[in-house]
């Protein structure tokens, strides 16, 4: 097996790369008012061969077109971030206010529950996900109050990936509530979200930590907490020790990376 690269830039947003391939997940937005700009700093762009995408939101979307316009890579994302219009396939613009689909790009790869797509020398298979609602307030006031559903942008597209890399599995869930459809998937590594105790957008702690005994994977690394958000610093909040501690309790490995940290694999 060769050696596979993972940077880990908060939310969710991954580069995983070997010799031969260069995968982004969730190239968004940082939302933090003090930090605003790309997750993957654009200097790592280069060489990136495969774009993944498990939701519409903006930290998880906003860079995807430009990133794609800067490499050739193609993306892969959700069939409801993707729309046939006058003969030409249209993405849901990331910038885009409401749910609009101006985007154009050469290389789209839309993606369904259950569906696999081999491309570029990777293969993906699209996973059940469900994004929740998301409440958040600070200081006294509800900034966000919203649930997915027609019409509504919030969690549209979600979808989660099991990626093939040669004979490495990967699992990326993005944002998600626990689904029981996971059982077995028993990926080398699995990213997944814990920050969900106080939105409700994803998984809290303990919901992931069920979800990682019915994955069954071999390194769990813990996602989308302690995030900014506007003025807040860290919105979703959630102590990682406590998963790393519950994981490995099980016997698996845990592995809690700062933002541009790389872990070799």
């Amino acid at each position: 097996m060769g050696t596979l690269r993972i940077r880990h830039f908060l939310y969710n947003t991954f580069l995983i790369e070997d010799d031969n391939v260069k995968i982004a997940i969730d190239p968004g937005l940082n939302l933090w008012l003090f930090g605003l700009g790309s997750l993957i700093p654009k200097p790592d762009w280069s060489g990136v061969t495969h774009i993944l995408v498990t939701h519409g939101d903006p930290d998880h979307y906003w860079y995807a077109d430009r990133m794609a316009e800067a490499t050739g890579a193609p993306l892969i994302c959700g069939t409801s971030l993707v729309r046939e219009i006058d003969g030409e396939t249209r993405l849901l613009g990331p910038r885009s206010r409401g749910v609009q689909y101006p985007t154009r790009l050469e290389r789209v790869c839309p993606l369904d529950v259950g569906e696999t797509v081999e491309v570029d020398g990777i293969t993906v298979e699209g996973l059940k996900t469900v994004h929740g609602p998301l409440v958040v307030k600070a200081l006294g006031l509800k900034l966000l109050d919203k649930k997915p559903g027609p019409g509504e942008r919030i969690g549209l597209g979600a979808i989660g990936f099991k990626v093939t890399i040669g004979s490495r599995v990967l699992v990326n869930l993005g944002d998600t509530l626990l689904q029981q459809e996971w059982k077995g998937l028993r990926p080398e590594v699995l990213m997944i979200p814990i920050g969900g105790q106080r939105t409700g957008n994803t998984m809290n702690v303990e919901e992931a930590l069920e979800a990682v005994r019915i994955i069954s994977p071999k390194r769990a690394i813990p996602v989308h907490y302690n995030c900014g958000f506007l003025w807040t610093r860290k919105l979703i909040g959630a102590d990682p020790l406590v998963f790393q501690s519950g994981a490995e309790r099980m016997g698996i490995e845990c592995s809690i990376m700062s933002s541009g940290e790389e872990l070799t694999v």
